[in-house]
């Protein structure tokens, strides 16, 4: 179990942490909501349902990062021009505009409550005597998992500007010298996208 998910009964997945692994994830989850921000709570006098049903912003964030975790929905510059069905460029636009007012809201929401699953599961744990843990998720937990931890690696990747060549097993992440300052965010980097790959694995059928 040591670094890697292992499926538990009932759908959840368990793994054991050492105490540096607890506070690395924990701090990285902890940043991920300074990131994406607490969200605007519902003004004075204000219905907390209505505020349920209001616009988000039409226009995709300045920060790299958060454009990566809150993309357009049409017209990106990831997506084949067959894909876009012809259309020009300033109607993708206002389509991605028009989408993101109605859905940007619900998923940073939806991006805050996994984030805090993480801090809440990993500050709920009891510390074995080396001061490391098992992690044991249930099914809903490993939902949030994985949510946060895909967040997590698409902002860090972002960050260090990382392409699918670069990732790959022969890529130049594998290569970095101790020296490169980028190297202990690049192991977290790898890290993580280990641990998704072995949760995704616990929830296959």
């Amino acid at each position: 179990m040591a670094g890697h998910f292992e499926a538990t009964p009932g759908g959840g997945a368990a793994v054991a942490l050492d105490e540096v692994e607890i506070s690395i994830l924990r701090s990285l989850a902890v940043q991920l909501l300074e990131l994406i921000g607490p969200g605007d709570p519902p003004a004075d006098g204000e219905d907390p349902l209505a505020a349920l049903f209001a616009e988000g912003p039409s226009r995709p964030p300045s920060d790299p990062a958060l454009a990566r975790l809150f993309p357009d929905a049409y017209g990106g510059p990831d997506e084949p021009a067959e894909d876009q069905g012809g259309k020009p460029e300033e109607e993708l636009r206002e389509l991605s505009a028009e989408f993101r007012r109605f859905t940007e809201n619900d998923l940073r929401s939806r991006k805050r409550q996994d984030a805090l699953a993480v801090v809440r599961t990993l500050d709920a744990l009891a510390p074995a005597g080396d001061g490391g843990a098992v992690l044991t998720l249930t099914a809903g937990e490993c939902r949030s998992w994985l949510g946060s931890l895909n967040d997590l690696r698409l902002t860090i990747g972002t960050r260090l500007e990382v392409s699918d060549e670069d990732e790959g097993q022969d890529g130049s992440l594998y290569r970095l010298p101790d020296s490169d300052p980028r190297k202990p965010m690049v192991m977290a980097y790898l890290w993580l996208g280990a641990l998704q790959e072995t949760l995704v694995e616990t929830l296959m059928p």
